[in-house]
């Protein structure tokens, strides 16, 4: 057990996806990249005489999120300037919050513990620096420059680097729901940095010296490098060096942190109040009105599914994880009522919404891995996979012949389960006098199997249903199959 105790706060960057840029009337858009210096105007290059003007709809989205995370939201804000030099920083300094965010106290459950939000604030997107290798000069693309960025800051309360991994995911989802940010890490919009520090039982949590991770692109990344620095300064202090306050990258190909440069204090910026955008002011009634469009969230979302169709902790995580994903899967559950209610399913709503659970996060999500897809990718409708669930809990076909057949769904020309069913035979065999012959004639060929099940060996039984579905060609019915053995060895 180790002597020392774990603080980790977090700060996370997000790209909105607003119209326009945080500041000017630049477009903002996916597929910037492909095409350097494309997405500009005066502001974003920092052209003499060009004035910001705030985005009023990346405005709303931190304070939607502010909300949506239990977050105070501020009645009166401010943007500052934060001065520091990149060459991919035209203006020489960037239009931030510092003291007066947009959003203050909040919070957000991870397992049966609260990490607490310090603060939501708006800012703006840097350029992007290319340096080719053995060049000797750098490429500097503007076109990231300006987008409207919102930096989340957490309080010092996440203990592992599991912790840090789920919170960004449970943050993440919130994000997606809101339709505010795809957040997607693999594309840079969404960009977390750790602050890590150790220290001894009776001391105060925040007396040990802090050390920054940055750009930290996956969740993977977020959670090995926290583990790997721990693990570090853990070995530095057991062996009486001082932790250094600097910032750290991760190097992906050796597992591990790299030192970079030394860590700025918040004075080294030199901060003060923007003087091109005057404060902000918003009312009781605005923010109300905010809260009012407020879509259902994950974790009300997951609730609601474990209360609604008792699923599973797991397959509720896994379906409500996606906004997408938890919207086909309502839709199905839809279907499957209306099927319910009009007879053409016969057994029970309740069993067929588990069973679609089960498939969904089992076998379809399986396949969609396999093929780097999503829920919006496929073919597949609701209304189909409903079907699907329903024909399998009313026992028309098995399991066997319902893998092929979603098999068939996805990678075929032809969606509808029951035109597939129908075109390869797959319908089970239900009949008690057919499937009793197709026993009759198992039992006759396996003699010794009939001694060893008499015997209490319980797998002979096994066997025989494996001898019976082979016979059937894997379209008994199984139950039936194992009712009618057990009858006849008695």
């Amino acid at each position: 057990m180790s002597k020392y105790n774990v603080t980790v706060g977090m700060e996370v960057h997000v790209e909105l996806k607003t119209e326009s840029k945080m500041f000017s009337s630049a477009p903002n858009h996916l597929g910037m990249e492909d095409r350097p210096n494309t997405s500009i105007d005066p502001v974003t290059t920092a052209q003499p005489g060009s004035l910001p003007v705030p985005n009023k709809q990346a405005i709303k989205f931190v304070q939607k999120a502010g909300l949506a995370l239990n977050c105070e939201i501020a009645r009166i804000s401010k943007f500052d300037r934060k001065n520091y030099f990149y060459p991919d920083l035209p203006k020489g300094y960037q239009i931030s919050q510092f003291d007066m965010p947009l959003c203050g106290l909040g919070k957000i459950t991870i397992g049966d513990r609260e990490v607490g939000i310090t603060r939501i604030h708006m800012e703006e997107d840097t350029g992007k620096s290319t340096h080719p290798s053995g060049a000797g000069y750098t490429l500097v693309d503007l076109n990231r420059a300006g987008v409207p960025l919102m930096e989340l800051v957490t309080e010092p309360d996440i203990k592992t680097g599991s912790e840090a991994r789920i919170f960004c995911q449970k943050i993440q989802q919130v994000f997606r729901y809101l339709d505010i940010a795809d957040a997607d890490m693999e594309r840079g919009q969404m960009r977390c940095e750790v602050n890590v520090s150790l220290y001894k039982d009776g001391e105060d949590k925040l007396s040990g010296q802090k050390v920054e991770i940055k750009n930290l692109n996956s969740f993977k990344v977020v959670e090995k490098s926290i583990d790997y620095e721990i693990i570090r300064q853990t070995k530095a202090l057991d062996a009486g060096d001082l932790i250094a306050q600097e910032t750290r990258g991760w190097d992906d190909i050796k597992g591990k942190t790299v030192s970079q440069r030394k860590k700025e204090n918040a004075n080294d910026y030199r901060y003060f109040p923007e003087p091109d955008i005057p404060p902000m002011i918003f009312t009781e009634e605005y923010i109300e009105e905010l809260r009012r469009t407020l879509p259902e969230l994950p974790y009300q979302k997951e609730e609601r599914f474990k209360d609604e169709y008792k699923l599973s902790d797991g397959n509720c995580a896994v379906i409500t994880g996606d906004k997408d994903t938890a919207n086909f899967f309502e839709n199905v559950v839809s279907e499957l009522m209306d099927k319910s209610k009009s007879g053409e399913m016969k057994s029970d709503v309740q069993k067929a919404i588990k069973l679609a659970a089960n498939y969904l996060v089992g076998e379809l999500q399986g396949i969609m891995s396999k093929e780097n897809q999503k829920i919006t990718d496929i073919k597949i409708s609701a209304e189909n996979f409903a079907e699907l669930m329903g024909i399998v809990a009313d026992g028309t076909i098995n399991s066997s012949a319902a893998q092929t057949v979603l098999n068939e769904m996805y990678f075929g020309d032809d969606d509808d389960p029951s035109h597939i069913i129908e075109a390869k035979n797959l319908a089970q065999v239900s009949d008690s006098g057919e499937l009793e012959k197709n026993v009759d004639d198992v039992l006759t060929a396996n003699q010794s199997s009939i001694d060893d099940y008499k015997a209490g060996k319980e797998n002979a039984i096994k066997y025989l249903m494996g001898q019976v579905m082979k016979e059937t060609g894997g379209k008994a019915n199984p139950q039936m199959v194992m009712e009618i053995l057990k009858e006849k060895l008695k």
